[in-house]
C-alpha cells in the first residue's frame, strides 16, 4: 500500500512541474509588415514617368525639317505656360501664346540654305505659293515631331521605369501612363490652339532687328490670311536677315500707316535720347508724343538736356507732367519742331490731330499736396470740355494728351484715345465710355531713381500704328528695355479687338471696343 501511495506521489508531482518544453515555449507574436501606401506609390509612378519622359525628349525628341528657305529644327520641351518659341539667333527669338499645354514647340532657325535661297531669288514668281510651301513644311516636321516625340517619351518612361522597379509590368505601367499624359497633353494643345497668336508676338533680342521681325500693323490686320501668310512673311524675313551680305534688312514701313512713338518721364536720362533716335529711324516714326516729366527739378539749368529733341528727326508733341517746370515749357515752345500742348488746345501733326494739357501741378520734391487729385481731375474736365468744343466745330481730336492717369480718365468718351504716362509702368484699358487709355512707363527708366529699388527700372516705349484715312488705331508694340546698362530687349505687339481676325469694323469715333 505504501508503495502505491509513493507512486500516485511521483505521478502528482509530474504532472505540476512544467516540462522544459513548455518551459521554453514562448507565446506566438505577429509579425505586422507595412508597405508603402498607395498614394505614395502613384507619385512615386508619376514622378518617375515624368523623368523619364523629358529624358527621352531630350535625347531623342527633335526634328530637324526644311521650312521654305531654311533649316530648322523642331522640339518638344517640357513648359509650364506652353506657347511656341521661335529663335532666330543671333537677332533674337519670337514668342506666340499659340497654345496652352505642359509642351512648349521650340523652332531654331539653323541656317539660309543657299540653293533654295538662289532659287527663290532666281525665280521670284515661286514666292507667291511660299505660303503652301512653308505650311506644308511646317505640317509635315510638326507630324514628324509628334511621332518621334510620342516614341520618347514612352521609351524614356519605360526605360526608367524598368531600371528603377526591375519589375517588367511595373515599367509597362510606366510607360502606358507616359503615352496616357502625352494624348493629354496633345488634346490640350489641339483644343487651345490659337493661329491667330502670330498676330501679336514677343520679340526679345536685338533692337534694331525687331521691326522686320514682329512687322507692319497695317499688313498685319488687312493683308492676308491669319496663319499661313503671316508664317511666309516671317520666313521672307529671316531669308534677309541671312543674305550673304549679313546687314540687318530695311524696314520698309505701310505708306497708309501713321507711326507714333510714345514716350513719358524721361526723367533727366540722356541715354533716353539715344534710344529715341534709334527708334525714330528703325521704324521710321512720324512724329513723337511726350506725355511729361522730361525733367527731374524743372530748373533753368536743366534746360539744356532739352537740346536734342531738335536732331531727332522728327516733330515732338509734348505737354507738362508734374516735373516740369512752366520755365520747361516756354524753352520748348521755342524749338521750331516742337508742339507744346496746353489747356485743351489742339494741333494736327502728321496727318493726327493732338489735344493736351499739362500737369496743374509742379512738385519737383515729389511732395503729395492737398487737393492734388482734385486739381487732377479739374484738368481733366477742362480738356473734355475742349475735347467737345472741338467735336462741336468738325475738328475733332484723334488723340488726347496729360500726364497723370487721373487727369486723362475724365475725357472718357470724348476721343477715341487718351495718352498719359506718371506712373512709370505700361497699362492699357478701355474705359467705361469707349475711350482708350494708354499709360506709358518711364522712358528714362525712372531717371536717377532707378537706383533706389533692388532692381532697376526697365526703359519703356511704345509705337503705335495709326491707320491714314480712318486715323483709328490699328496696333501698338510695347517696347521695353533693361535698365541701368542691362542688354535686354523685348517688343510685344498688341492689337485692339476690333482689329482681331473675324472681328466687326472699329466703330464710330469715340467708341473703341475693348
Amino acid at each position: 500500500m505504501a508503495r502505491v501511495t509513493t507512486a500516485v506521489r511521483h505521478a502528482v508531482r509530474r504532472l505540476r512541474r512544467p516540462s522544459r518544453a513548455r518551459a521554453h515555449r514562448r507565446p506566438p507574436t505577429v509579425a505586422l509588415i507595412s508597405g508603402p501606401h498607395p498614394f505614395t506609390r502613384a507619385l512615386g509612378l508619376v514622378a518617375v514617368v515624368l523623368l523619364g519622359a523629358w529624358l527621352g525628349l531630350l535625347v531623342v525628341g527633335d526634328v530637324r525639317t526644311p521650312v521654305g528657305p531654311m533649316n530648322t529644327t523642331m522640339t518638344l520641351r517640357p513648359s509650364l505656360t506652353g506657347g511656341t518659341k521661335i529663335n532666330v539667333s543671333p537677332l533674337g527669338a519670337l514668342e506666340l501664346d499659340s497654345h496652352i499645354a505642359p509642351v512648349r514647340l521650340d523652332v531654331n532657325v539653323d541656317q539660309l540654305d543657299p540653293d533654295r535661297a538662289q532659287a527663290l531669288v532666281d525665280h521670284p514668281e515661286r514666292l507667291s505659293g511660299l505660303q503652301d510651301e512653308v505650311a506644308d513644311d511646317v505640317a509635315h516636321g510638326a507630324l514628324d515631331l509628334a511621332v518621334r516625340s510620342g516614341v520618347a517619351v514612352v521609351s524614356g518612361a519605360t526605360a526608367l521605369g524598368l531600371a528603377v522597379y526591375r519589375r517588367p509590368r511595373r515599367a509597362l505601367a510606366a510607360g502606358g501612363l507616359a503615352l496616357t499624359l502625352l494624348a493629354a497633353s496633345g488634346g490640350t494643345a489641339y483644343a487651345t490652339w490659337k493661329p491667330d497668336s502670330v498676330l501679336e508676338p514677343r520679340f526679345s533680342g536685338l533692337l534694331s532687328s525687331a521691326p522686320s521681325l514682329v512687322g507692319d500693323a497695317r499688313s498685319i490686320v488687312t493683308e492676308f490670311d491669319v496663319y499661313q501668310r503671316e508664317l511666309a512673311r516671317l520666313v521672307t524675313n529671316v531669308t534677309k536677315l541671312y543674305d550673304a551680305t549679313s546687314t540687318l534688312p530695311a524696314y520698309q514701313p505701310d505708306p497708309s500707316t501713321i507711326r507714333v512713338l510714345h514716350v513719358s518721364d524721361i526723367h533727366l536720362n540722356p541715354a533716353s535720347w539715344k534710344i529715341i533716335a534709334s527708334l525714330v529711324e528703325q521704324y521710321e516714326v512720324n512724329v513723337i508724343v511726350d506725355t511729361g516729366d522730361t525733367m527731374d527739378h524743372g530748373t533753368a539749368a536743366e534746360n539744356g538736356f532739352l537740346d536734342p529733341i531738335e536732331d531727332l528727326g522728327a516733330p515732338y508733341v509734348w505737354v507738362r507732367g508734374n516735373h516740369d517746370s512752366m520755365a520747361t515749357q516756354r524753352y520748348l515752345e521755342g524749338m521750331k519742331n516742337v508742339r507744346v500742348l496746353d489747356g485743351g488746345e489742339a494741333r494736327t501733326v502728321a496727318g493726327l490731330r493732338f489735344a493736351g494739357i499739362g500737369d496743374p501741378q509742379f512738385t519737383p520734391d515729389r511732395s503729395a499736396r492737398p487737393g492734388a487729385e482734385a486739381s487732377q481731375e479739374l484738368a481733366g474736365a477742362r480738356l473734355a470740355s475742349a475735347l467737345r468744343d472741338q467735336s462741336a466745330a468738325g475738328t475733332p481730336a484723334d488723340v488726347a494728351l496729360a500726364h497723370e492717369p487721373s487727369a486723362a480718365r475724365e475725357v472718357d468718351g470724348e476721343v477715341p484715345l487718351v495718352l498719359a504716362g506718371h506712373v512709370h509702368h505700361e497699362e492699357t484699358e478701355v474705359m467705361k465710355y469707349g475711350t482708350r487709355l494708354r499709360i506709358e512707363g518711364s522712358t528714362g527708366g525712372s531717371g536717377l531713381r532707378a537706383i533706389e529699388g533692388e532692381h532697376p527700372d526697365p526703359i519703356q516705349t511704345s509705337i503705335l500704328y495709326f491707320d491714314r484715312d480712318s486715323r483709328r488705331l490699328q496696333a501698338w508694340d510695347e517696347i521695353e528695355l533693361g535698365g541701368l546698362g542691362l542688354s535686354t530687349a523685348e517688343v510685344s505687339r498688341h492689337l485692339p479687338k476690333e482689329n482681331q481676325p473675324g472681328a466687326s469694323p472699329s466703330p464710330t469715333a469715340g467708341t473703341p471696343s475693348p
